[in-house]
């Protein structure tokens, strides 16, 4: 019995046997899965734990290769101009090194497919890959080395010497902005609705407030780094990598060395985090170059710093948010408009009105988002876009309108939930954000809470309260196909070419596909991270679990289909129809006479197989075109802010989530509490600060960009409705981002009540506290 299996049988009998219904508390029966044997929402560990800590988990830059070259990156140091020399003797004549490749001898490549322009493209920009001597933004590669070992190419990338022509370049963001904007587009849509005359009601409503709330740009920091191992074989390509997409990996390879798609495999069974920016860059096409060009496998793994000048992040925003309010809070007009940064070559702006769409009802609404262009390195997807910012400007003028009416903020926002979606006039599928609220207020004590900034003190400490709205649209992308295999002896084997970030995944997706087959869990093998694997899905937008579980079930009905074929006159269940069957206690059996069964194994045998292989894709993901879908969550804060040195302490957190159907309660309070603690960084310290005479990043290193470590971060206490979604698949809508939304706000708002002075610029540093 392997390490899995073994972890398996342990884990499911302790949790089932302890506590049979503990994590479900007033759960329905979901109407996708007939909930029997209690794995759907069973706190099961994660199946690769025991891989992790034995370290037999291999990750990107851990694949061995037979003959094997390390590679090291060049960076520029000017934001825009031409490489006018670029002296590469000295390091080709460095001990170890096999080859320096620069634009003058990198192999002819097109440019990467800009991510989102296509179904499969996964590129962070358009530029064209080290093919002329341009320089667009400071950071960006301009030669790599290749050596023996990554310290001697580490050395002798310091040999290179190169002199620019300079170009003027906008390199901030002010400059960018007075140089004027253009309308933004998020996924092909308008960032821009308005409905009624917003400003009118504005002006006209008893109470308002009118702000403007700014955040800085974000840098990704997976704990791994990112990385690749790869070898050509002739013309196919091989890619073992730290990847949320490798079918679009595959496929943007593919087209940018004009091979076919068939011939690239990409592999990444492990990646150690992602959050939107385990994507396709650069230091894939130059590894893979320079690969082609010495004949030899090569590792490239970024360092930290290299992180910071080849990976894009989230981007700066300037946000207007004005509320007007009826004497008894209801709104008349909601307004949240604003300025993003972003290069001229990718279409990533921070679609920061997303929440404002559905979140409140109102009168009249004004939504836009504006983009300014810089000459950087181009921003990408981090951890809820749009919705992570979005929500601290829209929840903090929420509270600055609920204190100046003396209202209760919970109570202002009860008073305007919308009975549909506010904006388009759909149904919400399912919406409980009411329940959350107030389950969650009842476990943080919020009655203790005072209305009166400043009102509590613990010696040097102003203690307060503050809450928020946190939400994230569902999102199930298409594309989705899974394969089953099913063997004699009552094994099932499911295929996905989808991606383990950490997030449990595969824990989760072997529960839900053991209970739809009726089988224990040690008997369901689910493999993944393999662009052989069938399907085309992107671990992003809180949407892989959707996008699996429909494919899962598709692939399910498909062997029910077959195994019905293989029954004949002998079996019980001859005659039967598909829609009539179950999985149960390793067999089929009708779902109205479970008396009425046979074993996998009894069909097999009889039919003379070995195994059954089918593949099935998921239908089109229409649910979402038919109601309006979104996670929701409330979050409570309580904060201690130091009178003497503005120091901020975060003492308690809450999170009250209303999600759909939680597959796992493990992994998913994982991922919730996850979530959180990046929310409190996005809060408190996360910033890349910028040298704004030349567009260097300044702080690309842990020692000077701050997350939050064990000591910033409290205990933190999650909840959750558990109230399936009955038109999501799996009653399950996502977990992943939903964390981080909200909690800049619900830290703001908890600072204003613990001393009375309002934060609208984040990171909440001691400076902007002190007077």
């Amino acid at each position: 019995m392997s390490i899995i299996q073994e972890a398996v049988q342990a884990v499911v009998k302790k949790a089932i046997a302890v506590a049979p219904d503990a994590w479900m508390p007033g759960s329905k029966p979901d109407p996708l899965l007939a909930h029997r044997t209690g794995l759907i929402g069973a706190p099961i560990s994660r199946l690769d734990g025991p891989l992790k800590v034995q370290g037999q988990a291999r990750f990107a830059a851990e694949f061995p290769m037979e003959g094997m070259v390390y590679a090291a990156l060049v960076y520029s140091t000017v934001p825009r101009g031409r490489i006018v020399t670029l002296d590469t003797r000295a390091a080709q004549a460095a001990s170890g090194v096999v080859l320096v490749m620069t634009h003058e001898n990198a192999p002819r490549m097109k440019p990467m497919p800009l991510f989102m322009s296509k179904d499969k493209a996964a590129g962070g920009d358009d530029l064209p890959v080290m093919q002329d001597d341009r320089v667009h933004w400071n950071g960006q590669p301009i030669a790599l080395v290749l050596a023996q070992t990554q310290e001697q190419a580490d050395h002798a990338k310091s040999l290179v010497r190169v002199a620019y022509d300079t170009e003027p370049a906008t390199t901030s963001f002010a400059a960018a902005k007075a140089k004027g904007t253009k309308p933004g587009t998020f996924q092909g849509e308008p960032l821009k609705l308005e409905i009624g005359d917003a400003e009118e009601a504005l002006a006209g409503a008893a109470h308002r407030v009118d702000a403007v709330y700014t955040t800085p740009r974000h840098n990704h920091n997976a704990i791994e780094l990112h990385a690749a191992t790869l070898a050509w074989n002739g013309d196919d390509l091989v890619i073992h990598d730290a990847s949320q997409g490798v079918a679009h990996m595959a496929w943007s390879m593919a087209e940018i060395f004009g091979i076919d798609e068939k011939q690239v495999h990409v592999t990444s069974p492990y990646v150690g985090g992602g959050f939107g920016g385990k994507t396709l860059w650069r230091h894939h096409v130059l590894a893979a170059a320079a690969s082609r060009l010495a004949g030899r496998p090569v590792r490239i793994m970024l360092t930290r710093e290299g992180v910071y000048r080849v990976v894009g992040g989230r981007t700066n925003t300037e946000q207007r948010v004005a509320i007007g309010a009826q004497a008894d809070g209801r709104f008349d007009a909601l307004i949240h408009t604003g300025v993003v940064a972003m290069t001229a070559h990718n279409n990533m702006p921070e679609p920061f009105i997303l929440p404002a769409r559905s979140a409140y009802a109102a009168g009249s609404f004004k939504l836009d988002v504006e983009v300014a262009t810089l000459d950087t390195l181009a921003n990408t997807f981090m951890r809820a876009p749009g919705e992570s910012v979005g929500t601290f400007a829209l929840e903090s003028a929420i509270d600055e309108l609920a204190h100046a009416m003396k209202m209760d903020p919970i109570e202002l926002r009860i008073r305007n939930e919308p009975e549909q979606d506010p904006t388009t006039g759909a149904p919400f599928s399912s919406r409980h954000i009411v329940e959350a609220y107030r389950a969650g207020a009842e476990r943080f004590g919020w009655n203790r809470r005072s209305m009166v900034p400043g009102a509590r003190r613990e010696g040097e400490w102003l203690v307060g309260m503050g809450c928020a709205t946190a939400t994230y649209p569902y999102y199930r992308m298409p594309g989705g196909a899974a394969r089953i295999t099913l063997t004699r002896d009552g094994h099932a084997k499911v295929e996905v070419a989808a991606h383990e970030m950490g997030m449990g995944t595969a824990t989760a997706q072997t529960q839900v596909t053991a209970e739809r087959l009726g089988l224990p869990m040690d008997k369901v093998t689910f493999c993944h991270g393999d662009s052989r694997m069938p399907g085309v899905v992107l671990a992003g937008g809180s949407q892989q679990s959707a996008a699996i579980g429909s494919a899962v079930r598709a692939a399910q009905q498909e062997l029910f289909a077959e195994l019905l074929k293989l029954c004949g006159k002998e079996s019980p269940l001859h005659g039967s129809k598909s829609g009539e069957l179950v999985g149960r206690d390793g067999g089929l059996a009708k779902l109205d006479d479970p008396g009425c069964s046979e074993s996998y194994a009894a069909i097999l045998a009889r039919a003379d197989r070995d195994e059954l292989i089918v593949e099935a894709s998921a239908p089109p993901p229409l649910e979402a075109q038919h109601w309006s879908m979104h996670s929701h969550g409330a979050m409570f804060c309580e904060v201690r802010v130091s009178e003497i040195t503005g120091e901020t302490r975060v003492s308690r957190f809450l999170g009250s989530f209303d999600c759909g159907r939680i597959l796992n309660a493990k992994t998913a309070a994982s991922q919730f509490r996850g979530g959180i603690v990046m929310g409190l960084g996005l809060a408190l310290m996360e910033e890349t600060h910028v040298d704004e005479r030349n567009g260097r990043i300044m702080n690309a290193g842990f020692a000077d960009y701050h997350v939050p470590v064990h000591m910033d971060v409290p205990e933190i206490d999650v909840i959750w409705t558990d109230i399936p979604d009955p038109h999501a698949p799996m009653g399950a809508r996502g977990v992943g981002e939903i964390g981080i939304t909200g909690v800049g706000a619900a830290v703001a708002n908890a600072v204003f009540n613990a001393c009375g002075k309002r934060v609208r610029t984040l990171p909440i540093t001691l400076d902007k506290l002190v007077d």
